[in-house]
């Protein structure tokens, strides 16, 4: 099996002695961070990665049982830091990639000191006093198409979840990042994610946590942002002026910026 830095196709860079670590979403790569990582090189030790399945991951690494879940990704976190000797760093993640950054916090205590977490979401379902979003019945749709056509769903569903219709190209860069990775990969996490559950992971974050909330976001919403920031008791948010659910690609000036008074 690769290393870890192999596998997981691990970049260092910055001059800081502390470390900042960004995670990619679902469908994404670390090129995602492109405009969002570099402004943080003065000052940190930057750490991109990909998630096993994408980009230039090691697609062999792949193995369904341990991916099963979040926690499994989560473990792939804690063993780059582990790796690279992360203490008190910041662990900044977008998307899914959130709740898997607050699963690592509490797996690996120490590694990180302070977490942001870009347009999260505790569950994508809605339950009895809580609001996610979808119905148990649109995830399982949703899951369903991109299981029989995954150009498709990616086509079709990339463009609604990258907002911003003025700038077609975004849409265009996400729509030909989620055809790049792994199908048979795609559907597996993309079923873990949109099924995870972690709220009950929420109250034990004892880090001090920035919410990036984007002020419409069709996969995240405002309801959803507020859900997080409260459960998490060192947690406060900042509401975007930014649209869409990639933020770090649309508006990364003022997630740089959010950033900045934070860490």
């Amino acid at each position: 099996m690769p290393g870890v830095i192999e596998r997981n196709n691990v970049h260092v860079r910055g001059a800081g002695s502390r470390g900042m670590m960004f995670a990619h979403g679902f469908g994404c790569d670390q090129n995602m961070w492109r405009f969002v990582a570099p402004a943080f090189e003065k000052d940190f030790k930057t750490v991109v990665f990909d998630h096993v399945g994408a980009g230039g991951s090691d697609l062999s690494a792949y193995d369904r049982s341990k991916y099963f879940s979040l926690g499994g990704y989560a473990d792939d976190v804690v063993e780059i830091g582990r790796e690279l000797d992360l203490q008190d760093a910041v662990f900044v993640g977008h998307s899914v990639s959130s709740m898997i950054g607050v699963l690592a916090a509490q797996k690996a205590p120490g590694m990180f000191g302070k977490l942001v977490l870009i347009g999260p979401s505790a569950r994508y379902i809605d339950d009895e006093g809580y609001v996610g979003g979808f119905s148990a019945k649109q995830i399982e749709e949703l899951l369903q198409f991109l299981e029989s056509n995954h150009m498709g769903w990616s086509a079709q569903m990339a463009p609604a979840i990258m907002g911003n219709p003025d700038r077609p190209e975004l849409g265009d860069e996400l729509t030909n990042s989620f055809c790049r990775t792994d199908p048979e990969i795609a559907k597996a996490f993309a079923r873990v994610t949109f099924t995870s559950d972690n709220r009950k992971d929420l109250p034990g974050v004892s880090v001090p946590t920035l919410v990036l909330q984007c002020s419409e976001d069709i996969i995240a919403s405002r309801e959803v942002g507020d859900y997080v920031n409260r459960s998490i008791p060192k947690s406060r948010m900042i509401v975007l002026k930014a649209t869409g659910h990639c933020p770090n690609l649309s508006a990364p000036d003022e997630v740089v910026e959010a950033m900045r008074t934070f860490v």
